[in-house]
């Protein structure tokens, strides 16, 4: 369930990123100055929308990955 909701959460947040929705790129083109193009904004976007995209491949494929750490971090002594 937990691999699950990770994979929601993250799919979720992409989606606030890329177009044409990006609601997240509306926002940012509302605080930027009136110089700041919305090319601008997605060519800026790009490498974290990029990383999102790996880390969802990488949790899709070894959803192991989802609870190492915590099991890392909680593990009894």
């Amino acid at each position: 369930m937990t691999w699950f909701a990770l994979l929601v959460a993250v799919t979720l947040q992409t989606s606030f990123l890329t177009p044409p929705v990006g609601f997240a790129l509306f926002y940012l083109k509302g605080v930027c100055p009136p110089e700041v193009q919305m090319t601008d904004i997605y060519r800026g976007v790009v490498p974290f929308i990029i990383l999102q995209l790996i880390a969802l491949v990488l949790v899709f494929t070894f959803p192991e990955l989802v609870t190492w750490l915590p099991s890392m971090v909680f593990r009894p002594l």
